[in-house]
């Protein structure tokens, strides 16, 4: 069987764009430019906040992650702070998907996983309707959102959200920050992730 190597206009007229690439560059070191500072404003926000963490946490642990494979579009994250065991995971994720939106996201699991759900509920007034949602997904690692992927952390809610975390043992707070907010315009894209931490902080704190 004889495959066709031939391209269409539209892969040609891409093919041929000696611009694509040193845009995509641009906006590339852009993101780069946005996680590092976001980094490093949550690293002087942790340092006077009494975590909750798992043994063996380092507050200085950090990973920048550049990609261009997730569904196949590009994405780059950094999560901090960190950890990841086999038995634990305790991580702030700042995400930037091509094509998709922002997310900042709290993903825990492990031993500790009660204390944070009891954090939760004795501080549940605190993390309510501030935009934030717990992904429903059976894995850590499911970027979309809406219905059937996502429940709002509301005030309403309050009892859907404990049913829902009833004897799981890892779940994922986040806020989803859309491409054409207002805020990835502007440049106010850090702000918005330390305002997400702070918002789900509650959860982690001691």
């Amino acid at each position: 069987m004889t495959t066709s190597h031939s391209f269409t206009p539209d892969e040609l007229t891409l093919l041929a764009d000696r611009d694509f690439f040193r845009k995509k560059a641009k906006v590339s070191l852009k993101i780069k430019q946005i996680l590092e500072e976001l980094q490093e404003r949550l690293e002087a926000e942790i340092a006077f906040q009494p975590l909750l963490a798992p043994e063996g946490f380092d507050s200085q642990a950090r990973q920048f992650v550049k990609g261009e494979h997730l569904e196949d579009f590009p994405y780059q994250y950094v999560d901090f702070p960190r950890l990841y065991t086999r038995e634990n995971k305790f991580a702030f994720r700042s995400l930037i998907w091509w094509g998709h939106h922002i997310v900042f996201a709290l993903m825990i699991e492990g031993p500790l996983i009660k204390q944070y759900r009891r954090n939760l509920f004795n501080r549940y007034l605190e993390v309510a309707d501030q935009d934030l949602c717990l992904c429903l997904s059976p894995s850590l690692w499911e970027w979309k959102y809406g219905p059937g992927l996502t429940l709002p952390i509301t005030r309403s809610r309050r009892s859907e959200i404990a049913a829902t975390l009833d004897h799981r043992t890892f779940f994922k707070i986040a806020r989803f920050l859309p491409i054409d907010d207002s805020a990835v315009e502007t440049g106010t894209i850090v702000d918005e992730g330390l305002k997400a931490f702070q918002a789900i902080l509650p959860v982690i704190r001691t």
